[in-house]
């Protein structure tokens, strides 16, 4: 579907067609007329599908057609990352149609706080924030959103992950109950749903079936000892001297430095990021990455939602992602828009179960590799989760498959005899 069929101001198009987007996604073709009704809408779908502009094209229509001085937009976001990338696009989009915005966050060194409270008191078009800072601000008593027509949520279930809850909450008793919200979420748990029914008003539902990673994507998985993931993992590298972007995944912010020290050499430019890092610090290190300046990055999951880098050729599970669906986000860094790419993911034995539930989710088996030998043996694959046919399989005598094998199934165990 064109943009040109939405309906959309000629500015707003010319500034869709500069930046190289071509034809609507499935997300924004079903959103984008419902949104342009003033309808609420509440949609899942994952990152990568295109479901910022999916909100904001709409939005930057109507306050194209229908300028005001006031604040008229506010979209919550869970991360600072988050709200800097959607102010960028919307600055972008907007370039051309004197719409002003803002991103509202914290973690910097305190002296944004002046220029953030400047924009709230005088009123940008459209406010990005993310929910603990801008209650920070809203106790100051200077905001003003008595005139916010449209309430965003985007990654909502995150938001609601991070226990941002209380913080929504209280957020929205200062704007208006007469307003357009629409929330979007990647994924649809009980809680999105009991909060759907409270600040939502006969919502649009849209579901998009959860994509799997891209054709394009390489999946492979070894099984480890957590001593053998950095030896391991600074093999796979040497072996990949064409492989100028690596995005490496770490289940915690104390883990990131370590894997840092391990993977650091004259010949590989290798960074860390985490909550831990000043905002400017963090923006500088991605930058770099961008840059391809430095060559390995190596971040906790606020990369794995809603950055947007382009061209990562390898991406690397250090750990495995607790939620079967985070592993599809990580993932989809790498293979996009029609590229190739490389998913690899260390599983030591305590975190097998979650390697089977990501099978389940996908849909497929991933590729066991074996261990170079000069890296040693691995543990053995455990059984699945006990079912009937794993109780049945048992009393059968079957085992599972030999050490660093390419398949979740069991041999046969010959009898002793007596």
């Amino acid at each position: 579907m064109k943009f040109e069929e939405f309906n959309l101001t000629r500015e707003l198009l010319d500034a869709i067609y500069y930046m190289g987007y071509r034809e609507a996604t499935s997300i924004q073709e079903q959103a984008i007329p419902p949104i342009t009704e003033g309808r609420d809408v509440i949609a899942c779908a994952q990152t990568g599908t295109g479901k910022t502009a999916a909100f904001l094209l709409p939005i930057l229509d109507f306050q194209a057609r229908k300028p005001s001085p006031d604040t008229n937009t506010l979209i919550l976001v869970p991360t600072r990352e988050l709200a800097i990338q959607i102010d960028q696009q919307i600055q972008g989009l907007a370039y051309t149609l004197n719409i002003t915005s803002i991103a509202i966050y914290g973690g910097g060194d305190g002296s944004e706080w002046g220029q953030q409270k400047t924009a709230l008191t005088r009123g940008a078009d459209i406010i990005v924030a993310t929910p603990g800072k801008l209650i920070s601000h809203l106790s100051q008593g200077y905001v003003k959103f008595d005139k916010i027509e449209h309430l965003i949520l985007d990654e909502a279930d995150r938001m609601l992950d991070i226990g941002f809850y209380d913080d929504i909450m209280k957020i929205i008793s200062y704007v208006p109950q007469k307003r357009q919200t629409l929330m979007f979420s990647a994924t649809m748990p009980p809680k999105i749903r009991s909060m759907s029914k409270q600040i939502l008003t006969r919502p649009v539902e849209i579901a998009l079936e959860m994509s799997k990673p891209a054709e394009g994507v390489t999946q492979l998985a070894y099984l480890v000892h957590e001593t053998q993931k950095i030896p391991l993992l600074r093999l796979v590298i040497a072996g990949k001297p064409d492989f100028r972007s690596i995005l490496v995944f770490s289940s915690t912010k104390r883990k990131v430095n370590d894997i840092v020290r391990g993977l650091r050499s004259r010949s590989w430019k290798t960074e860390g990021i985490s909550s831990d890092l000043e905002q400017k610090q963090r923006e500088e290190i991605l930058l770099r990455f961008k840059s391809r300046e430095t060559r390995i990055l190596v971040a906790t999951d606020v990369l794995s939602r809603g950055i947007d880098i382009k061209d990562i050729n390898l991406v690397v599970n250090f750990d495995v992602p607790g939620d079967a669906e985070d592993y599809v986000h990580r993932v989809g860094r790498t293979a996009r828009a029609e590229t190739t790419g490389m998913a690899i993911t260390l599983v030591n034995e305590a975190d097998m179960q979650k390697m089977y539930r990501i099978e389940k989710l996908i849909e497929r088996e991933i590729t066991k590799a074996p261990l170079p030998e000069s890296i040693g043996n691995g543990p053995e694959w455990k059984t699945r989760t006990s079912t009937p046919r794993d109780h049945f399989r048992k009393k059968r005598g079957f085992r599972e498959g030999p050490k660093n094998g390419s398949s979740w199934s069991g041999t046969r165990r010959e009898k002793k005899p007596q």
